[in-house]
């Protein structure tokens, strides 16, 4: 048997990815959009698109890359969480030194992983961000 949705009675953990690398952000919005418990409710290519889009859909977390253009990903998180403080933030990178991941977890992330990381990983870090278990199935 597949399993094709969320858990019983439970809405699928609605996500923003904000990545500026379009074919990253393509190939990342098609894996999640996989998984069945997460269901990608928008796409955009920086900080300032987030802001924008971030209020009005309510997301459960928003991914978003370090490295962007205008809004950095610090900056970009600590907005998010002023604007849209139920969201939790996961922060992907490409490298990172330890003061910069601190300074994303200062801005309010709750986790920051490496673009290199199995997808597995980065969902398990979308459900932990939501306080969400993986379905069973």
């Amino acid at each position: 048997m597949t399993d094709t949705g969320p858990v019983a009675g439970e809405e699928p953990i609605e996500v923003v990815l904000v990545e500026d690398n379009d074919v990253f952000r393509a190939t990342l919005e098609l894996l999640l959009d996989v998984t069945p418990d997460v269901r990608v409710v928008a796409s955009v290519p920086n900080g300032e698109a987030a802001l924008e889009i971030c209020p009005r859909l309510q997301p459960d977390v928003v991914l978003v890359d370090y490295r962007l253009p205008g809004l950095d990903g610090v900056e970009t998180t600590a907005a998010i969480r002023s604007v849209c403080p139920q969201a939790s933030v996961v922060v992907l990178t490409a490298t990172a030194e330890t003061g910069e991941v601190a300074a994303l977890l200062e801005a309010g992330a709750v986790a920051c992983l490496t673009k290199d990381r199995e997808l597995d990983d980065i969902v398990k870090a979308i459900r932990e961000a939501a306080g969400r278990s993986a379905p069973d199935g």
